[in-house]
Order: C-alpha cells, then sequence, then structure tokens
C-alpha cells in the first residue's frame, strides 16, 4: 500500500512542474518511428538511455523502413558528436549545432546520453522485458537527481506508459506526428449550404456559361472558410451542388457539379448510387485534379469508383497510357510466408479488391466464356499491379495510378509515393483510417489523414469522405452492428 501511495504523490508531484525547461527520455520506438525526433523538442533537452542505444543498433540491419530510420538517427547523433567533440557529452550535446531541420519551432536544447549506471528503486517484482525495465529505471534515476526539472518518459509503447504512471513516472506519447487533435476534425471535402445561402449572396454574384458548365462568382465572408474543389451542397427544392474552383482576392469561383447519379453520365456503366459518391466521380472525372483522397468505410465504393474513372480516363478518353494498382502488404492475420513468381505475380494476392470490382466492371453483353475472357485481357493489358517496395527512384509519366489501403502508410512513406509522379500522372489514395494494421500508426498520425490535410488548400487535389456503405444490406447491417 505505501508503495501505490508513494508513486500517486510522485505522479502528483511531477505533475505540478509541466512549466519551465523540461528533460524528454526517449523510447527506442519513438526514433524508429520518426529519426528526426530528437530535434523535435523545442529548447528542451533530451536523454537516450544505453539500453535505446542497444536496441537501435539491433535493428539498423535490413531493408525495412524501420532499419533506414535507425541509420538515419545513428547519422544525427554522429554528426552532433563530430561537430561538438566527445568532451562535451557530459555537458549536454546542443542539438543544433549540425543540423537544420524544418520545424516551425527552433530546436535549441541538448543531447545527453547515460554514461554510468543508474540506480532506482524499481519494485522488484515489476514484470516486463529488461529493456522497457531499464529505461523506467533510468527515469526513476533521473527524477530523483533533478528534482527542480520535469523529466518525461516519451514512448509510443501504452504498456510501457501505463507502467511508467504506476511507478510514478510522468509520461506521455510522442505527438509531434500527429496530424489532429482528434480524427473527427478530420477535413471532410463537402460544405452545406444554410437556406439563406442564395439570398445573402443574390447581390454579389455573376452567373454565366461557357462550353456547357454554369460558373458563378461569389463574393462575401462565406468563401473564407472554403478550399479548393471544395463541394458545396444544398439540399430542398432550391438545392444545388457546386464545386469551388478559384478562391481570389476574397471571391470564390464556383461551377456547378456534374450529376453522375444520373445514368446519361455513368462512367464504365457505374453510377453514384448517394451524393458522397457523385462528389468523388467528379474529383476522379477531372483532368485538371491531379490528386484524390477518398476515405470511407468498407463498402463505401471507394475502389470501384477509382477504377471505373480510370477505365474510362484510359481506354476511352485516352487520358493516361495505363492504370497503376498498388497497395501496402499488411496481412490481417497470420502472414502464409513468401510467395512465388514475378513482382506481378507475387502482388496478384494482395489484389483481391482489384480482381472483385473488375469482375463487377467487365460484366459485358458478349455471351460466351470467349468473349469473357477477351475483355479480361484487354483490361489486364492496361492494368499493372506494382509493389510499393520498388517505388524509390522511379516516375510514372501519363499514368493513373491507384493506391489502396493508404492508411497503413507512414507520412514519409506517402511522400515518397506520391513524388513519383510525373508529367500527366493523377495519384487515387484510398484507405479507412478505421482500419490502420501498421504499428504505432493511429488515425491521426497515419500518411493517408496527413496528406488529406496538407493537400486540402492546393488547387489541384481534392478530397471525399464517403459515408455510406453500398455493397449489401448485409455488409452494411455488420458494419453498423458489429
Amino acid at each position: 500500500m505505501g508503495g501505490c501511495m508513494t508513486a500517486a504523490v510522485l505522479a502528483i508531484k511531477t505533475m505540478t512542474k509541466i512549466t519551465g525547461k523540461r528533460l524528454f527520455v526517449l523510447d527506442t520506438n519513438v526514433l524508429m518511428h520518426d529519426p528526426t525526433a530528437l530535434f523535435r523538442f523545442q529548447e528542451h533537452d533530451v536523454f537516450l538511455p544505453m539500453v535505446v542505444l542497444e536496441e537501435l543498433d539491433r535493428s539498423k540491419k535490413g531493408l525495412s523502413e524501420v532499419s533506414r530510420n535507425v541509420r538515419q538517427v545513428s547519422r544525427f547523433m554522429d554528426a552532433l558528436l563530430q561537430a561538438c567533440g566527445a568532451q562535451q557529452i557530459e555537458a549536454g550535446l546542443p542539438l543544433n549545432a549540425a543540423y537544420q531541420i524544418e520545424s516551425p519551432q527552433t530546436c535549441s536544447g541538448r543531447l545527453f546520453f547515460q554514461t554510468r549506471a543508474m540506480l532506482s528503486d524499481l519494485p522488484q517484482s515489476l514484470p516486463g522485458n529488461v529493456a522497457d525495465n531499464s529505461i523506467l529505471g533510468t527515469a526513476l534515476a533521473l527524477q530523483e537527481e533533478r528534482p527542480d526539472t520535469m523529466v518525461s518518459l516519451i514512448s509510443k509503447d501504452i504498456n510501457l506508459r501505463i507502467k511508467a504512471s504506476i511507478v510514478g513516472i510522468h509520461t506521455e506519447d510522442y505527438f509531434n506526428d500527429k496530424v489532429l487533435d482528434d480524427v473527427s476534425l478530420l477535413y471532410s471535402g463537402i460544405c452545406d449550404l444554410p437556406d439563406n445561402f442564395w439570398e445573402h449572396h443574390e447581390q454579389a454574384m455573376d452567373s454565366w456559361q461557357e462550353n456547357g458548365r454554369t460558373f458563378y462568382r461569389l463574393g462575401g465572408d462565406v468563401s473564407a472558410q472554403w478550399y479548393p474543389n471544395q463541394f458545396l451542397h444544398k439540399a430542398g427544392e432550391d438545392g444545388i451542388t457546386l464545386i469551388v474552383r478559384e478562391l481570389k482576392d476574397g471571391t470564390a469561383l464556383v461551377e456547378r457539379a456534374m450529376d453522375y447519379q444520373n445514368k446519361r453520365h455513368n462512367v464504365w456503366g457505374i453510377t453514384a448510387r448517394n451524393r458522397e459518391q457523385n462528389f468523388a466521380l467528379n474529383l476522379l472525372m477531372d483532368p485538371q485534379v491531379d490528386f484524390v483522397t477518398l476515405v470511407g468505410n468498407a463498402g463505401t465504393g471507394k475502389t470501384l469508383l477509382a477504377l471505373a474513372a480510370g477505365l474510362a480516363q484510359t481506354l476511352e478518353d485516352n487520358l493516361y497510357k495505363e492504370i497503376i494498382m498498388t497497395r501496402v502488404t499488411v496481412p490481417v492475420g497470420e502472414d502464409i510466408g513468401f510467395l512465388p513468381g514475378t513482382e506481378e505475380e507475387k502482388m496478384t494476392p494482395w489484389m483481391g479488391a482489384l480482381m472483385d470490382n473488375l469482375e463487377v466492371l467487365t460484366r459485358t453483353d458478349v455471351s460466351g466464356d470467349w468473349g469473357r475472357a477477351a475483355t479480361n485481357d484487354l483490361l489486364l493489358n492496361r492494368i499493372k499491379i506494382r509493389s510499393l517496395n520498388f517505388m524509390r527512384g522511379r516516375t510514372f509519366l501519363d499514368r493513373y495510378i491507384i493506391l489502396d489501403e493508404a492508411q497503413n502508410l507512414t507520412a514519409k512513406q506517402m511522400k515518397t509515393l506520391i513524388t513519383r509522379a510525373g508529367p500527366g500522372s493523377k495519384i487515387v489514395c484510398l484507405g479507412n483510417i478505421a482500419q490502420i494494421d501498421t504499428p504505432y500508426l493511429t488515425e491521426t498520425s497515419s500518411g493517408l489523414t496527413y496528406v488529406v490535410d496538407r493537400f486540402k488548400a492546393w488547387a489541384h487535389s481534392g478530397h471525399i469522405t464517403l459515408q455510406r456503405g453500398e455493397r449489401s444490406r448485409l455488409a452494411d447491417f455488420a458494419a453498423d452492428a458489429l
């Protein structure tokens, strides 16, 4: 009972010292996740326990993203040592000595290494592995040695953070990679217009038609809340759907959206079944929109819409040479081991969604197996399956690129992929941020969330959050009830 009371008192004391300069003890997984984490603590100091350096050393070999991050951390630390000299290790290495990391805050703290054994009063029966307990012991010893400094353990490991709280160590998650405080704040790409919208803007509105398209030029303070290629929707008898085309000098140029719910405007035989799908097809079929993100739950039609738009613009309009489809190869269950064959053959088992949607899109009136086989061969000749592992260094010209399951990518991986796009290419990112399988990624730190937020103000990008499932009544009920 006394130990619990001591831990509780320590936790309360540490929580009262939030102000002032702090000392952050970093767990290994923070540096594995973001190698620039050393430079993300502004004027505060960073401490690396010796066991963290040992774990980094064990993970430096390999071709994975984690191994590359570990090697980058090692290069950062080596550059700091070269710039400052080993004699400054005890006093701390100034973190701004060798690198100027792009960050909105200045980095003026110091980096400290554990240079001696640090004894602490950890419970002898504390469960867990030796490395985690060693980090906890180091943080406790620092807390006792520096009573006037706020010592915080930063870790992506939830269980380690729980144990730290139990023994009286202030602990936090690593927040620098978080795009939003709450996923509910994620940009949806849609703005519902008020009932008095037309009355409010009729005095300062111009309208005209050009090449069969209807445009409006609006003024007023409402346009300050809009983004390029955002959809403005008004329900009711005078309902209308508009797309924001330009924001300039306090005015907004908007265009009446195409109605893809009408069968006359079908895309490769597919029509939109709800307003969000209609908005998505407007973005996917617009050659001026180079980057499209679609977020939605299972069954909302993300892959089907993207593939139908790609086939229409590749085979009918000849805007693109071919469709490239890729996804992150993270298994849902146990891994089935190595897959035989070429790159495309290895990726085929991961592309079940492609084959399922092609089956819907290739329903042909041609009778017989020969007709269906000829149609499938024609389509598969223009659809290429590629692995993300071999994207670095490539440039795709005049390609329609579909990235499925994008919620499992980090921000850095997403940047690597998007920068592969050459002239004439379009990238479509699909994902469900409620189904993330990559360790240490969350809804607010996913690469998909990152690009939705960073691209929302760019004139050649668009985003839609799909709401309603259209797969089947069974799938819709399962999504709600389970």
